[in-house]
């Protein structure tokens, strides 16, 4: 267990997770951590996205306009955390909905690692951007539809589906409906809707 603390062995496990999502899912599952160490964990990725944003901001400058441009990095947080938030519920209880048994923990686990994924990503891209900015742009692309295949796996596997395909479409559509509940909240409170890949 203290192995999955060494930044080597997550990168390992997220090499893997990208190359056989299905096998990913799967490790990650059994693992059975604690409800405690889940949230823990959850947060921690908030916090590193955070600082990560912070760091992309102070090396590549702020947009100069967008949804969320004047938000602070408290704010920003705030929003991403309860996007997640609700993509674990919208996870365990869709799937539900269609016949799934799926936990809420693993749903918790399941979305904690998938945005730990992208944080690495984002980490690349960023490495990336210094060094040849047009690449960067094809990475946020294909980040987008890596992250849509990802859960789709990660919700076959948590659910006991058997087609991937179909839960990729119903993936597509939850998310758009959530989207839309989430534009119309967020719009009530004066504030833009986060865009872009997940991290």
């Amino acid at each position: 267990m203290t192995d999955l603390l060494r930044l080597p062995t997550l990168l390992n496990m997220v090499r893997d997770t990208i190359s056989d999502p299905r096998r990913g899912a799967e490790m990650i599952l059994s693992l059975n951590l604690p409800r405690s160490a889940l949230w823990l964990a959850f947060s921690l990725t908030i916090v590193f996205s955070m600082i990560l944003g912070l760091l992309v901001t102070f090396v590549l400058g702020a947009p100069e306009e967008g949804p969320l441009t004047g938000q602070t990095p408290v704010a920003l947080g705030l929003m991403q955390g309860a996007f997640l938030f609700l993509a674990v519920h919208a996870v365990t209880h869709i799937g539900r909905i269609f016949g799934g048994t799926g936990s809420f923990e693993g749903a918790l686990a399941l979305v904690t690692w998938l945005q730990f994924i992208f944080i690495v990503l984002q980490v690349l891209q960023l490495a990336v951007a210094l060094i040849a900015p047009p690449l960067a742009a094809v990475i946020s692309l294909l980040a987008i539809v890596l992250f849509f295949w990802l859960l789709s796996h990660f919700i076959t596997v948590l659910h006991g589906f058997t087609s991937v395909g179909q839960v990729f479409v119903m993936t597509l559509l939850s998310f758009v409906v959530i989207l839309f509940i989430l534009s119309l909240v967020l719009t009530l409170l004066g504030l833009g809707l986060p865009t872009g890949t997940p991290t």
